[in-house]
């Protein structure tokens, strides 16, 4: 195997700058592309939607684009895009709501609600497509790994924080920029970066658990893990309600943006689970996937007795001591194509079944 050494490797990418300084779009998108993914996630972490972070990253390339004439080389072309892609992050922060989750809204439903509408008028989270996303640190001596910091809790920590001080926090914590770095991205003083950044580190702390999702399925083996996914997916497709108990711990929370209401406690969820998904809503079809750096089941209902499953729901998993304490199910079709999943599965054919997750 050739190995290029790190010299030729910097003079093929100070030779792909001028090219693109000069115009030549193909060479930007090489100086890009390596970055692209890692940019995506960070527009995810700064605005809770991946929708949102698609649009971000676009115009921050954009800007980009349009700006490298003056971009001068004083820092490296990966701090340089992640300003641009902060700073575009910024504005779309400064002009919308907070992204939010159910349990922000207000207290637990002690029993099923039948009639519940979406809520319109809140912004919500969204669930983040986490192939591809790297296992480990962006940079040495970072607090959170890559799929850490795309884990639910801290993305819905984060939308609790006034942009400035998310912005800081994933800069310094996730992505290893220094303050002094931080400050000149963010056009502001190296006092007032590490000021953002304890004002950030304590909001967090309070909101985010201590065994981060990353830590815990280290300690579940693989079959464990398989047991869980496919015991969920099938405890529903069977409208097996103590299959689903078992999976369960005591104090589990089911919600399901955009639906306003959730459930808290085996007691409130199995009331949930029983009243609807098992009984009201149809038949149902599973595919395992993974979301937010967690364990996933992508969810296919089909209303009537006839006709294809279309696509419901990405089902995110939140586990502790081997079990299942949090289940965000994001409703909508439109979460389906980030996920590399189709819209719609067909039908079982005859002599088969719906209940085993596909």
């Amino acid at each position: 195997m050739r190995v290029i050494s790190p010299r030729v490797a910097d003079d093929a990418r100070d030779a792909g700058l001028d090219r693109a300084r000069e115009g030549d779009q193909a060479a930007f998108a090489d100086l890009v592309a390596p970055l692209r993914r890692e940019l995506h996630a960070h527009c995810y972490r700064m605005l809770g939607s991946a929708h949102d972070a698609d649009d971000a990253l676009q115009e921050a390339l954009l800007r980009a684009w349009r700006g490298l004439p003056r971009f001068e080389g004083r820092s490296s072309v990966r701090s340089w895009l992640y300003t641009v892609a902060t700073r575009t992050c910024l504005d779309v922060v400064a002009g919308r709501a907070r992204r939010a989750l159910p349990v922000d809204l207000g207290p637990a439903s002690d029993r099923a609600v039948l009639d519940s509408a979406p809520a319109g008028h809140v912004a919500w989270l969204g669930p983040y497509p986490d192939a591809g996303l790297a296992d480990g640190p962006a940079a040495p001596d970072v607090r959170y790994e890559q799929r850490e910091a795309v884990e639910l809790a801290f993305v819905a920590a984060l939308q609790h924080l006034p942009g400035n001080q998310r912005a800081a926090l994933l800069l310094f914590e996730v992505l290893g920029f220094s303050a002094a770095e931080i400050a000149t991205m963010m056009h502001t003083s190296v006092t007032s970066v590490n000021s953002a950044l304890a004002r950030a580190r304590r909001l967090v702390a309070d909101r985010v658990p201590p065994a981060s999702q990353r830590q815990t399925l280290r300690r579940i083996d693989d079959a464990r893990l398989r047991e869980i996914v496919t015991g969920y997916a099938t405890a529903l497709e069977d409208g097996d309600t103590d299959a689903l108990v078992a999976l369960l711990t005591e104090d589990v929370t089911w919600s399901m943006p955009p639906l306003p209401q959730w459930y808290r406690g085996l007691t409130a969820v199995t009331d949930f689970a029983r009243e609807l998904p098992m009984t009201r809503c149809g038949s149902w079809r599973h595919r395992a996937t993974s979301a937010n750096g967690q364990p996933a089941v992508a969810s296919y209902l089909r209303p009537e007795d006839a006709g294809p499953y279309l696509a419901w729901s990405i089902n995110v998993l939140t586990l502790r001591d081997g079990r299942i304490a949090e289940i965000t199910s994001f409703l909508g079709a439109e979460h389906f194509a980030g996920f590399g999943l189709p819209d719609s599965l067909p039908p079982v054919s005859a002599g088969g079944s719906d209940q085993q997750p596909r």
